[in-house]
């Protein structure tokens, strides 16, 4: 099982909380797979025997080539995928007996990046990225408290009332990054977040992500870009046919 350990980090959120309060529990152990297949209807096995341990406060790039199973990895995380054999643990709850409110709780404490970005073509800049604290009741004075900061982080502050249509590709990534942590979550998920950009546009995401383990939380991120990974002095796992090792 490739154990991952990073230095923690215990500086001060953008939001201005220590990050030790957004962290849940006194186990160290943010994510595991113990021994995780995924097979799918038709019989393609996603992940095969998966190990895996990550730690509070890790960087981690999870690589491979296409189809190789690092997007069902991610959704196994969250909850959008459900194992076949074995078990995925996060945040000392096993997903697989997390149904409705419980996944939801989950999940809060989950931000997710996608490559698609999968912005709402209709809100601006500043909606796409408040709308998820809407959702889960946030006040008017906190989502506005929360929303400056984050929008300055990813260098977006002055673009806050454009459409998506009106952002670079890279703009549009920095919006999907900036709606996945406005919420402050200690677990970060990036699914391939540089896949549709250049290489300035990929290391300036990659840059925002890092600071963003420097207040704390947990980074994993997907990626086949080898040259990117290699820029980077991060643990590096690849999943090859399912199975997963050590770089």
């Amino acid at each position: 099982m490739p154990v991952l350990t990073t230095q923690v980090k215990k500086d001060k959120s953008f939001h201005g909380e220590d990050s030790e309060t957004q962290q849940h529990g006194s186990n160290t152990t943010k994510v595991q797979l113990q021994s995780v297949t995924k097979t799918y209807a038709n019989g393609t096995h996603a992940l095969l025997n998966a190990n895996l341990e990550v730690k509070k406060g890790e960087f981690l790039f999870i690589t491979g080539p296409s189809g190789s199973g690092k997007s069902t990895l991610l959704k196994l995380l969250y909850g959008q995928e459900l194992p076949t054999q074995g078990e995925v643990i996060v945040d000392e709850c096993n997903v697989a007996d997390l149904r409705g409110d419980r996944l939801s709780l989950l999940r809060r404490r989950i931000g997710i990046v996608f490559q698609d970005y999968k912005l709402i073509t209709q809100r601006t800049v500043a909606e796409n990225v408040t709308f998820v604290l809407q959702a889960q009741g946030y006040t008017r004075k906190e989502i506005q408290r929360r929303l400056e900061p984050t929008l300055k982080l990813v260098g977006l502050l002055s673009k806050a009332d454009c459409f998506p249509d009106q952002l670079s590709g890279g703009e549009q990534q920095r919006v999907s990054i900036a709606r996945a942590i406005v919420g402050t979550p200690p677990l970060l998920l990036a699914d391939e977040p540089t896949g549709n950009l250049d290489p300035d546009n990929s290391w300036q995401v990659i840059q925002i992500l890092q600071k963003l383990n420097s207040f704390g939380a947990t980074v994993i991120v997907t990626t086949h870009d080898e040259q990117l990974v290699r820029r980077c002095n991060h643990p590096v796992v690849q999943v090859r046919n399912g199975r997963l090792s050590r770089k």
